[in-house]
């Protein structure tokens, strides 16, 4: 140890430091080392109080009053949150340019691939005794403070958030019975199957550019631009440092890997129908869309049900999603109508009108804790969207946690409102949106070319035999949820309009219509042909999300308990159909319908002639 160090610390100066000033005799003379320690206190007390001034001055958005007498400081306001707050995050990857790429050195076939001699087909369906359900979210977590709720309520069924997010939900297998029929897939009994037509929607993706209300791109842009002039406290403080990572439509990780698992799930459920196509020497037509996020999910849905590398197994049609190209399914390219919001997207009034009531608790919850940013009906609705986009997008989401369950229970009822005004029974243009597919599909039952286009189906391709095969035993179609809800009204499955138009006010005790059934990510239906020794004509059944379909609605079907209808009569019931939906009135005429209640439909049908 220094001598320095230990003139400092002697007994007479630690006795000098060991006493109150008041302490001190008057008449005492301090010693040299007296004063130098009295220097090195009065430089340490004057080292804090500029360290506090510089403070004071940097940030300068604390606000200290100081007040004589009896006056206390004013309170000191929290950090505003970052300047990056709300902004977007981009990670772009690949590189544009990867300096350590040398193809020739990396081929994909090398050669000596050992044996490959393939096996027998699956046929789950036709061959297990009982049928293998999807959860539906693996990779994603839910909120803790649901999941812990629901470990303390044991007794009480568990609550499934991802089965609350309406259109945002990861499709899962609905419960048998969901739909009325209490019958499963698996091939009923005295029947086998004998063919299918997939209908399925693209996988998870990021949002839209556009939302008609809410939207998460839009609600991020206006936090970032004023970033300066709010700060978050209590369950939204993470907002202060949150930013936005999502990009625009494109499909996510966990999208991809939803149709990869879709692909795979019917190869081992519906395998053994590839053998007609080695019989006639042919390989399957599957059709998509040309947008990002539909050509991706089709090709990992080959991926998964063929395997890599799918060349050769199966020929890809991918139609054009553009104005003034007909397509089936994006019909709404080629309807004019759909163009005018207050006809196709009647929807948002109801959605409006039902989150004041069910986010009333929500916002007086939330409002307080963010200052400088008075959070609306629309915000606190947004952040729940912000929930179901992040957690697909990024596995977890702390918006989340922000709600309970009853306020999920209404942000699901909000996307059913949305979508049955705005693409199903409730939609004055659902039935001729989806009138165009129903046409292509009775072509395919039946084997015989559409006899004339006068909807959104597209001559070109349809009347080619190479694009548009007939009499095949498995066609796969890609398409968005709102078509999937236009052709689930085209073909009158009247069991989802029970109960008549939703209210806006309350959720009914017993509603059929749940578009977290019938349209999440990745959503599919199942056109089931069946051969049974105890009917002489084959048979159809409509499976939705694993859910058996009663299809009593349609003209000739019987009521049965496994969901069957004779083929012949069903497309008996669908011609007619067809004959009476007038494309050139729903999609070109001058016709206009009030928003609200005052009109309604639950067919999906515009109102007639003179009607309004």
């Amino acid at each position: 140890m220094s001598a320095a160090y230990k003139e400092t610390v002697d007994p007479e100066s630690q006795a000098l430091l060991s006493q109150d000033h008041d302490d001190v005799p008057p008449v005492a003379r301090p010693s040299h080392r007296t004063f130098r320690v009295r220097h090195l206190l009065l430089a340490y007390a004057a080292g804090i109080l500029s360290a506090v001034l510089v403070e004071l001055v940097l940030c300068s958005h604390y606000s200290i009053s100081i007040f004589s007498g009896s006056q206390a400081y004013s309170p000191v306001y929290a950090d505003l949150a970052s300047p990056d707050a709300g902004s977007t995050e981009v990670h772009n990857f690949p590189p544009a340019s990867p300096i350590n790429v040398f193809p020739s050195l990396f081929p994909t076939n090398v050669g000596h691939a050992g044996p490959t001699p393939t096996g027998a087909e699956a046929g789950l369906v036709a061959t297990a005794p009982s049928y293998p359900l999807h959860t539906g979210a693996p990779h994603l977590l839910s909120p803790l403070a649901l999941e812990k709720n629901a470990s303390q309520q044991s007794s009480k069924q568990s609550f499934d958030i991802f089965k609350h997010w309406g259109n945002l939900s990861p499709w899962f297998s609905v419960e048998r019975g969901s739909f009325g029929v209490d019958s499963g897939p698996e091939a009923p009994d005295t029947c086998r199957v004998t063919g299918l037509h997939l209908l399925h929607r693209h996988g998870a993706r990021y949002p839209t550019e556009w939302a008609s209300y809410g939207g998460p791109a839009n609600f991020s842009g206006r936090l970032h631009d004023n970033a300066a002039g709010w700060n978050t406290t209590g369950d939204l403080e993470f907002m202060n440092d949150w930013t936005y990572k999502m990009g625009e439509e494109i499909l996510t990780p966990f999208g991809r890997q939803q149709l990869y698992d879709l692909g795979v799930s019917m190869r081992m459920k519906y395998g053994f129908l590839l053998k007609n196509f080695t019989e006639s020497n042919t390989v399957p037509v599957f059709r998509t869309e040309s947008q990002d996020r539909m050509l991706a999910s089709a090709l990992n849905f080959a991926i998964g049900f063929f395997g890599y590398p799918f060349e050769g197994q199966y020929q890809q049609s991918i139609t054009i999603e553009d104005n003034g190209f007909n397509n089936t399914l994006a019909p709404y390219k080629t309807c004019p109508n759909a163009s005018d919001r207050s006809k196709s997207d009647r929807g948002v009034a109801y959605v409006k009108e039902w989150a004041e009531i069910y986010l009333k608790d929500a916002v007086s919850r939330l409002r307080p804790q963010m200052q400088g940013y008075e959070l609306t009906t629309e915000d606190v609705y947004t952040l729940q969207q912000m929930c179901a986009y992040e957690t697909v997008a990024i596995g977890y989401s702390k918006f989340c946690e922000l709600f309970t369950e009853d306020e999920w229970k209404g942000f699901n009822y909000a996307m059913d409102l949305y979508f049955w005004y705005g693409s199903a029974f409730g939609a004055p243009l659902g039935r001729v949106q989806g009138i165009g597919y129903v046409q292509e599909l009775v072509a395919r039952l039946t084997h015989t070319p559409i006899p004339v286009h006068n909807s959104s189906t597209n001559a070109t391709l349809d009347d080619n035999s190479a694009t548009f095969p007939l009499g095949q035993s498995l066609y796969v179609d890609a398409t968005h949820e709102v078509v999937v809800l236009n052709i689930i009204t085209a073909l009158n499955l009247t069991n989802f309009a029970e109960g008549g138009p939703l209210p806006a006010d309350h959720i009914p005790e017993h509603r059929a219509f749940k578009a977290s059934h019938l349209a999440p990510f990745a959503t599919n239906i199942q056109f089931q042909l069946l051969s049974c020794s105890s009917s002489p004509d084959p048979q159809i059944r409509i499976i939705i999300n694993d859910g058996v379909v009663p299809l009593t609605g349609i003209r000739g079907c019987p009521e049965d308990k496994d969901g069957k209808c004779p083929v012949p009569a069903f497309v008996d019931a669908q011609r007619e159909i067809i004959a009476n939906t007038d494309w050139l009135w729903a999609c070109h005429g001058d016709w206009s319908v009030p928003a609200g209640p005052a009109w309604n439909t639950t067919t999906g049908d515009p109102p007639a002639p003179g009607e309004v």
